[in-house]
C-alpha cells in the first residue's frame, strides 16, 4: 500500500537505541531465529551482524530492499557486487570500532614487549620466574605502521604518547597528512619493515594485500622485529609467519586475526606468540556504537538522504554529505537534460565542479547525474548504488575534474556529453535559500533559467517575430506559458529560447514547432522531479 511504512529486520542483535531509532520512522521486527530466505521478501531494509550471510541468492529475494546495514566494520558476509547490480545501498559502521581495535592495538604491543600473558600464565600455574619474562621498553623504539585509516592514526597517536617513534607506509595517504600526525611518512613497505622495532598491520584486504607480509617480506625485515595484526589474518602468511618465529627472525608476534577463524593452527603452540580470539571490536561502547550508526545509516538511505557509511557508492565526510547535499537534485537534473539534448548514444560524460564544490568530495555528485542520466533509459531500475556500474556496462567513459574558480557564480556543476562527432554542455548552480536548481548553460548559450519537470528548447534564427510566433502556437494549443527566457551569442545569428510550461505540449502543436520557418532545433524535454 502507498502508506504503508517501510519494514526493517534486525536479523542480529543491535544496541536497543539504534533499534528504538528505527522505530520512530518504520515498522522494525528483531528476529534472530527463523528462516531468513522465507521472510526477507517482505522487507524493505535487513539489519545484519558478521554471523548472517547475505548471499546473491538472499539478495534476489529481496525484492523489496532498498539497503543492507552492516553492523560492524567489515562486510565480507554481504554479496556486494550482488547488491549493487540490484540497485541495493550497502551500508557499515566503520568508525564504530576505531577506539576499541586501537586500544587493543597498543594492548597487544604492551603485552609483547613485557611479556605479560606469559608471565601471567606461569604464575597462575605457580611458577615465580622474574628473570625469564624480562621485557623492553617501548620509550624511543620504532613502531611500523602498514595502512593509516582511522584506526591506524589512532595508534598512531597512542604511540607517540608512549614516547615511540612511529614510522608509517600508507600509497594512500599524502606525506603531508602523515606529518600532521607526527608520523614518519615512508617511500616503501620495505623501509617500514627494515626500520621498526615494532610492526602494526592496519591494511584493509583487498586482492593485492593478501599476503602482504610474506616470506621474502619477513626476509627483508629487521632482525628481531615484533609483529602486532589486528587488521585481517589474510594480511599474514601465517607458515611463513611460523617458519621466521622459529628462527628467531620475528622474535615475537601478536595476533588477533586468522585467515581462517576460530583458529587451531601451529601458531598456537608457540611461547612467543601472543593470541586473542578476534576482540579488537568487543567492547561494549564499540558494539553499541555500532549498531545506533548502522540505524542512522539505514535511516538515511530509507528517507532518500545522503548515507555517509555507503560502501557501494562514494562514502564522503558528513561535513561534505552537508554540503553537498542541497546540489544533489542540481546533479540528477542536469544529467537527465543533458541526455535528452543528446538524443541518445552518449560515449563519454565529461563533469566540472567549479567554486566551493572543487573543495569537496564531489564524487557523490557525479553518481547522481548518472542516476539522472539513466532514470529511464535502461531496463534495470537505476540508483546512486548501480549508476556507475551501469555506465561501465553500457561503454559510456566518465571523466572528473574540479576547478577552485568559478567566474559568475558561487558554485557550478558542468556537464559535457559526448555524441558521435557531437558535444553537448549543461551548467548549473542553486540559487535561493530553497536551493533552487538553475540551468545557466545549454548547447552553447549562456541562459538563466529554473529547471523545471515540462521545459521546451528552441534553438532559432534571430529574426524579429520569433517569440510571438511561439505564444501563438502554444496558445493556440491550449499549453500555458510559466516563463521563456531568450539567449543569444551575437545580433542577427542564432538565439535560444528556453520555455517552462504547466501542460505537456500536443503532438500537433510540437509538430507544428519543428515545421515553422526558422525553428532550427526543438527539443521537449520531460525531467522528474
Amino acid at each position: 500500500m502507498s502508506g504503508e511504512r517501510p519494514r526493517v529486520l534486525v536479523r542480529e542483535r543491535i544496541a536497543e537505541p539504534g533499534v528504538e531509532l528505527l522505530r520512530q520512522d518504520f515498522d522494525v521486527d528483531v528476529d534472530f531465529d527463523s528462516e531468513l530466505v522465507e521472510r526477507i521478501g517482505g522487507y524493505d531494509a535487513l539489519i545484519v551482524r558478521s554471523a548472517t550471510r547475505v548471499t546473491a541468492e538472499l539478495i534476489e529475494r529481496g525484492q523489496r530492499l532498498k539497503v543492507i546495514g552492516r553492523a560492524g566494520v567489515g562486510v565480507d558476509n554481504v554479496d556486494v557486487a550482488a547488491a549493487t547490480k540490484r540497485g541495493i545501498l550497502v551500508v557499515n559502521a566503520p568508525q564504530s570500532t576505531v577506539v576499541s581495535a586501537a586500544e587493543h592495538t597498543i594492548g597487544l604491543l604492551l603485552g609483547l614487549a613485557r611479556r605479560i600473558p606469559q608471565a601471567h600464565c606461569a604464575l597462575k600455574e605457580g611458577r615465580w620466574e622474574r628473570s625469564r619474562f624480562g621485557g623492553v621498553e617501548l620509550a624511543e623504539k620504532t613502531l611500523g605502521l602498514v595502512g593509516v585509516g582511522r584506526i591506524g592514526q589512532q595508534v598512531a597517536r597512542r604511540a607517540r604518547g608512549l614516547s615511540m617513534r612511529v614510522l608509517a607506509y600508507d600509497p594512500f595517504v599524502a606525506p603531508e597528512r602523515l606529518r600532521e600526525l607526527g608520523v614518519e611518512p615512508a617511500e616503501t613497505l620495505d623501509q617500514v619493515l627494515a626500520e621498526s622495532d615494532f610492526l602494526s598491520l592496519h591494511s584493509t584486504l583487498t586482492s593485492e594485500t593478501r599476503g602482504l607480509i610474506g616470506r621474502e617480506e619477513l626476509a627483508r625485515a629487521k632482525d628481531g622485529i615484533a609483529i602486532v595484526n589486528v587488521a585481517r589474518g589474510e594480511l599474514i602468511d601465517e607458515e611463513a609467519l611460523v617458519e621466521a618465529l622459529g628462527s628467531g627472525k620475528v622474535a615475537a608476534a601478536a595476533l588477533d586475526v586468522f585467515s581462517r577463524e576460530p583458529y587451531t593452527g601451529p601458531l598456537l603452540e608457540l611461547e612467543n606468540v601472543v593470541v586473542t580470539p578476534h576482540l579488537g571490536a568487543s567492547t561494549r561502547e564499540a558494539q553499541d556504537r555500532a549498531g545506533v550508526i548502522v540505524a542512522e545509516q539505514v535511516a538515511a538511505a530509507l528517507q532518500g538522504r545522503v548515507a555517509t557509511n555507503a560502501v557501494n557508492v562514494p562514502a564522503i565526510a558528513p561535513e561534505d554529505a552537508d554540503f553537498l547535499g542541497p546540489f544533489l537534485p542540481l546533479a540528477s537534473l542536469l544529467g537527465e537534460l543533458v541526455f535528452e539534448l543528446a538524443g541518445g548514444s552518449v560515449t563519454r560524460l565529461d563533469f566540472l565542479h567549479a567554486g566551493e564544490l572543487a573543495e569537496r568530495d564531489t564524487r557523490l555528485l557525479t553518481v547522481a547525474a548518472l542516476n539522472g542520466a539513466f532514470r529511464g533509459r535502461v531496463e534495470e531500475h537505476v540508483n546512486l548504488v548501480n549508476a556507475p556500474l551501469v555506465a561501465r556496462e553500457r561503454g559510456i567513459e566518465v571523466r572528473e575534474e574540479s576547478r577552485r574558480a568559478s567566474r559568475d557564480f558561487t558554485n557550478l556543476i558542468r556537464i559535457t556529453a559526448f555524441a558521435g562527432d557531437r558535444e553537448i554542455v549543461v551548467a548549473g548552480t542553486t540559487i535561493g535559500a530553497d536551493n533552487r536548481p538553475r540551468l545557466v548553460h545549454a548547447v552553447g548559450y549562456e541562459i538563466e533559467v529554473d529547471l523545471e519537470p515540462l521545459m521546451v528548447f528552441i534553438v532559432n534564427s534571430d529574426r524579429p517575430g520569433r517569440i510571438g510566433r511561439v505564444g501563438t502556437l502554444l496558445g493556440d494549443g491550449g499549453v500555458n506559458i510559466a516563463t521563456m527566457t531568450v539567449s543569444r551569442n551575437r545580433p542577427g545569428g542564432n538565439a535560444l529560447m528556453v520555455l517552462t510550461v504547466d501542460t505537456p505540449l500536443p503532438a500537433e502543436t510540437a509538430e507544428m514547432l519543428r515545421a515553422e520557418p526558422g525553428f532550427l532545433d526543438v527539443r521537449l524535454i520531460s525531467l522528474e522531479d
